[in-house]
């Protein structure tokens, strides 16, 4: 209840049972464009008889890479050198618009050090596909909020506004 009116709130997680596994050892993408630990979670409100939903995905990085556990804390990500990526690439955005609509991408991972080439990457992989259905936002989310400064998320909402109000 919010502001004496009562409405029923569902949050409903699907996960993907292609490429699930536990973390480091599961990323990226098969060639069917499957992402690794895809995840699709959907919000539900239905108040005095009418409902709405806002659907968000999340998953693996969806190009072929690999993080190798070892005794680091956090080991090197590996983006495969041998491989077409394009190929799953663009089948993973062509299997989500179909499914979803026009995607907005919000990479989370850090823009220095070692998960750098990750987001430069999937930044020019996104430019290269040129699919005005999919928009890429990058925002680095460890060195924007470090020190639990989680206001600065509103830098990420604005940046992200318009189109969730599309």
């Amino acid at each position: 209840s919010i502001n004496g009116k009562c409405f029923d709130w569902l949050l409903v997680s699907r996960r993907s049972c292609f490429r699930a596994g536990v973390r480091y050892y599961v990323r990226g993408i098969d060639s069917e464009g499957h992402a690794a630990n895809f995840v699709e979670t959907e919000q539900i409100v239905h108040y005095k008889g009418s409902k709405a939903s806002f659907v968000q995905t999340r998953g693996s990085i969806p190009f072929f890479w690999s993080q190798r556990p070892n005794l680091k804390y956090k080991p090197k990500p590996q983006i495969s050198k041998s491989v077409n990526h394009m190929d799953g690439f663009q089948r993973h955005f062509d299997s989500q618009i179909i499914s979803y609509g026009k995607q907005m991408i919000v990479n989370l991972v850090n823009q220095k050090g070692s998960e750098k080439p990750l987001e430069q990457t999937f930044a020019r992989m996104v430019s290269s596909m040129a699919n005005g259905m999919v928009r890429y936002v990058a925002f680095d989310f460890h060195k924007e909020c470090s020190r639990m400064r989680w206001d600065r998320l509103q830098i990420l909402m604005d940046q992200l506004a318009e189109q969730q109000d599309e």
